[in-house]
């Protein structure tokens, strides 16, 4: 299953979530001219349990690089898909996190999160001295916040069967359910020997997320978030809005509702507008005019119900303004 999108909306730029997929990227770029020294590389940097439990191979590192590499690990790429696939995945679900919990917690909150990946793996494989590298279990973290935060919101989903693609709306809680059960089945199986996928530091990072958001919720807001928030708060809504009418049996037209924000009833937008209608997804554009009012409703004429009768209603779209 490879996620494409979720339909929450966000009030806020994601400015530490763009700002870590940055530093993957950049980290990245820097690993692609280590030449030889990749390996090294990621012996230094990337989290070798056998670092803190084998007293000849923790002898040669200093006390700062046993620490270090608790955070330098999840920064780190084994490959350009390693890559791609971790930052689509925070790409999608981070930037809820961070406009729920706010920038900075929203920091505290991901690095807590792979740190405690990089430790539900050493508890299970204490000895092993295979470098454990990746954003995989900080992003588990932040699925696992999602899972509790948003468990009704939608994620349009990519499942290839043999070559064709199936595009399908699935709630996030079954999404990041069926995707935990997986990390965990496959974590029990490679009990006993080293894998190279780290199992257990995607469902520690998944349950650890969980715990960590509670602890974060739970701490009083000193206002900093608030402040922060007058210049990264959005004056748009998502240009993409995905509709799901509903109508009577006896009445052609069809009902929906739009979300814009005070600033777009102000200037004037134009939206697209995705309509589900069974398997098939029909993207409209709509012209919202400049002054518009909380309530006005905008008709998209033959976008109604077919009637037996050969009429075809229209698509009644409610506005409704952001708080």
């Amino acid at each position: 299953m490879i996620p494409i999108r979720d339909t929450t909306p966000c009030r806020n730029y994601p400015v530490v979530n763009t700002a870590i997929i940055a530093v993957n990227v950049l980290v990245y770029l820097f690993q692609m001219g280590m030449g030889d020294g990749l390996e090294r590389f990621f012996y230094i940097y990337g989290f070798v349990p056998a670092r803190y439990t084998v007293s000849n191979v923790a002898a040669y590192f200093s006390a700062g690089q046993q620490l270090f590499s608790l955070v330098s690990f999840m920064f780190l790429h084994g490959g350009f898909f390693h890559l791609l696939g971790n930052m689509w995945s925070l790409y999608i679900f981070g930037d809820n996190i961070e406009d729920r919990l706010g920038p900075f917690r929203y920091l505290l909150f991901y690095v807590l999160c792979g740190m405690c990946s990089g430790l539900s793996h050493f508890l299970f494989h204490s000895g092993s001295n295979m470098p454990v590298i990746g954003a995989s279990g900080a992003i588990a973290g932040v699925m696992g916040a999602y899972f509790i935060l948003y468990p009704t919101a939608r994620v349009l989903t990519l499942i290839p069967i043999f070559i064709f693609p199936w595009f399908v709306e699935i709630p996030a809680f079954v999404f990041l359910g069926l995707w935990f059960v997986m990390q965990f089945v496959s974590a029990a199986g490679s009990l006993g020997y080293a894998a190279s996928i780290a199992w257990w530091a995607h469902v520690g990072g998944f349950v650890f997320g969980i715990i960590i958001l509670k602890g974060l919720l739970a701490l009083p807001s000193r206002g900093i978030t608030r402040h922060v928030r007058r210049f990264t708060e959005k004056k748009k809504t998502s240009r993409l809005q995905v509709i799901r009418p509903g109508g009577r049996n006896n009445d052609p037209n069809l009902y929906g509702t739009m979300t814009i924000s005070g600033y777009e009833a102000l200037t004037g937008t134009i939206k697209l507008v995705n309509i589900p209608r069974g398997f098939r997804k029909r993207l409209f554009r709509v012209t919202v005019p400049p002054g518009i009012a909380q309530g006005t409703i905008l008709r998209l004429r033959g976008l109604g119900k077919q009637m037996p009768e050969g009429i075809r209603g229209d698509l009644m779209l409610k506005v409704l303004l952001e708080e």
